[in-house]
């Protein structure tokens, strides 16, 4: 399955849909994405619910970004996760390190 990652900003807010899967072949090219938005400061906020899969790699990716948003000042929300990819974040201990939510709260739906 393709990935898709469609971009809304407005000023200092940005607002990131995600659809497919997330492993070892997309994640190279989401990172490619969302690294140079991660770059810029802003506050970003990521929906998941259209993404049916992810692996390591795809945590891998959202770990590099939380560090780069981190640096430059801005914020990093994940919203609309599904049950499964919250399991995930939690047996990694991410979900303790990253703001994510099973609700869209920065109106990305």
């Amino acid at each position: 399955m393709n990935l898709t990652v469609n971009v809304k900003q407005n000023d200092n807010d940005i607002q990131v849909k995600i659809a497919g899967e997330i492993d070892v072949y997309s994640a190279p090219s989401l990172r490619e994405k969302l690294v140079p938005l991660a770059e810029q400061g802003a506050d970003i906020h990521i929906c998941l619910k259209d993404v049916s899969y992810m692996d390591s790699t795809g945590l891998g990716v959202f770990v590099g970004v939380f560090k780069t948003v981190k640096k430059e000042g801005g914020s990093l929300k994940l919203e609309n996760l599904s049950d499964r990819l919250i399991r995930l974040f939690e047996i990694t201990g991410l979900k303790d390190i990253i703001d994510i939510s099973a609700k869209s709260e920065g109106g990305v739906q």
